[in-house]
């Protein structure tokens, strides 16, 4: 099978005020990924074409497909000319899970609910998260800056979103990027899945804005703290305090805004609660 690049290089004309000069750049690569399951196709989502046994685990467990890794087996990625598919097969019970489900989305990059089946499948009931971690305000105030440090795709191509785990008193551990926010999480997710990492341990930090399924996906992965960048919508942080879950915004510059469930951020130094 052809090996997919994250990246490519590309002529362009940099048009400037005096000038215009030739110039070459590094642009991510855009590719639509099915997630097979069992030979039937559950989502297709245009992704970067990196880290993709980490995306489509992620994804089945971000989206209730599974609820663990080791129901999921035998994964292949498969080339298509117009892009990949991601396949996996499941365990029985789950199989059979997804069929009742009966559902297929295919969306553009940033959209994280397009084609499920009925309303009441975009309001889905989230779980309580745990108590988890607590983090000082300086971890908090640092996270965005601190993930901005481990974003080599980013640093190539300037148009990439990055998801990183943060562990109190250890830093950012594990990063994961993609052209789509929800993509990098996902990839996250799988990842941290993958390595038997436990996603109620730290916080998610985000480069985007916090919208309805970067809290959904956290919920159901445990995470009890999310960090971001940008604002979060308004319907974001109900279902944020609504699962019990911290939720802190506009994390740059060495502040941030705290919008939900404060208990998980202390003046002193970090404990794990």
């Amino acid at each position: 099978m052809m090996i997919r690049r994250a990246h490519s290089s590309h002529p362009g004309l940099s048009v400037q005020p005096e000038r215009a000069v030739a110039v070459h750049r590094t642009l991510p690569e855009e590719v639509a990924v099915a997630m097979v399951f069992d030979g039937s196709s559950a989502a297709v989502m245009m992704a970067t074409p990196a880290d993709m046994q980490d995306f489509a685990t992620g994804f089945a467990l971000s989206e209730g497909i599974v609820t663990a890794p080791d129901q999921l087996d035998g994964f292949e990625l498969a080339e298509h000319p117009n892009g990949l598919e991601a396949r996996f097969w499941l365990r029985e019970d789950r199989a059979e899970a997804l069929a009742r489900r009966r559902r297929f989305m295919a969306g553009p990059v940033g959209c994280g609910l397009c084609g499920i089946d009925s309303l009441d499948a975009a309001a889905r009931a989230l779980p309580q998260v745990g108590d988890g971690p607590r983090f000082n305000r300086s971890e908090v105030a640092r996270a965005t800056d601190m993930l901005r440090d481990q974003q080599p795709l980013h640093d190539q191509t300037h148009a990439t979103h990055a998801a990183g785990f943060l562990l109190p008193g250890q830093g950012i551990v594990l990063v994961r990027e993609d052209v789509g926010r929800h993509n990098a999480l996902d990839k996250l997710i799988g990842a941290m899945a993958r390595q038997g990492i436990d996603a109620s341990a730290g916080a998610i930090v985000m480069t985007s804005r916090l919208s309805v399924e970067l809290v959904q996906k956290c919920a159901v992965a445990g995470v009890t703290t999310l960090i971001a960048v940008s604002a979060p919508t308004a319907h974001a942080l109900r279902l944020a305090e609504n699962a019990g879950m911290t939720l802190a915004a506009f994390a740059r510059g060495g502040a941030f805004d705290l919008y939900s469930h404060p208990q998980r951020i202390a003046d002193e130094g970090s404990d794990v609660a």
